[in-house]
This record gives C-alpha cells, sequence and structure tokens, in this order.
C-alpha cells in the first residue's frame, strides 16, 4: 500500500563529517529521498513544510505534506536554509537531544536536535512509520528514553 504523504526529502550539506553523520545509515529507504547540496536538479517541495528551529510547531494539520530536512551543522544548516525559504518552517519544540554536541561557534539552537532525531520525531508526531529509523543511531535508546518514546 502506497503511503499517503509525499517522501521526506532530506538535503545533505558536503561538508557534513561522513563518520559524524547520523542520517547516512538510512540511504536506500524507499520513503526518504536523500540529496547533496547543492541540489544539483530543483526539486518540486509543493506542498512541503521544511523542519526548521524556529517556526509554528509540527502538528497533525501536517499530516498530508512532506518533510524537508536539511541536515548539517547548524552552521551550515542556516546557510543552506536560504535556499528553501519558499518551504514553510516547522519546528519541534520541547524535545530532547542525546547527541553529545558542543558548537565552538555557539550556533546551536536550545532546541536542537541531531538530524535523525528529528526525523524520528516528525515521522512519529505525524504517525508515520519510524521503523529503523534509529537503528544505526549510537544514543537511540538514550533519546528514546529522555522524550519518553518507550
Amino acid at each position: 500500500m502506497e503511503p499517503s504523504y509525499p517522501p521526506t526529502v532530506i538535503v545533505r550539506h558536503p561538508r557534513e563529517n561522513p563518520r559524524k553523520c547520523s542520517i547516512l545509515p538510512l540511504r536506500g529507504r524507499a520513503d526518504l529521498l536523500i540529496c547533496s547540496y547543492p541540489v544539483g536538479q530543483p526539486l518540486d517541495l509543493r506542498g512541503y513544510v521544511r523542519l526548521a528551529a524556529e517556526g509554528p510547531p509540527l502538528s497533525p494539520e501536517d499530516a498530508e505534506h512532506g518533510l524537508l530536512l536539511l541536515d548539517g551543522s547548524w552552521r551550515w544548516a542556516g546557510a543552506m536554509t536560504k535556499d528553501f525559504l519558499a518551504v514553510p518552517p516547522r519546528s519541534l519544540s520541547g524535545w530532547q537531544t542525546a547527541y553529545p554536541r558542543v558548537s565552538k561557534q555557539g550556533t546551536d539552537p536550545d532546541n536542537g536536535l541531531a538530524s535523525v532525531e528529528a526525523l524520528y520525531l516528525a515521522h512519529h508526531l505525524l504517525g508515520r512509520p519510524t521503523d529503523g529509523l534509529l537503528a544505526h543511531y549510537r544514543w537511540a535508546a538514550e533519546f528514546l528514553a529522555r522524550n519518553r518514546l518507550v
């Protein structure tokens, strides 16, 4: 049975360290489209919402929309956002990351999540399958426990 929503589009910054990337292990999933930034071919993102640190909260009203996730450090994601301002932002506030990151640039927002955490939460909140999304994530158990998702 085909899902009633478009695939999640993930645009990954090329300077993101592949060893630290929480998204790359998800390559090949039918419900995800992973592209490199800058995107060579224009993406049709009509009907999509962009996961962002600011903006209205992601809600059940967004269930039919596609999701756009910009994957990179907060510094890179901020620069990438300029290319996707036409896609309405949606935030994921009130959740805690388990990723042990420290920004030397002071660019991490208080509600910042690892990309795979944001992906999992967005799918969870919209009632989409989450099976396997955290399978390769080192801090999955801690993330789920901190957010009372187990």
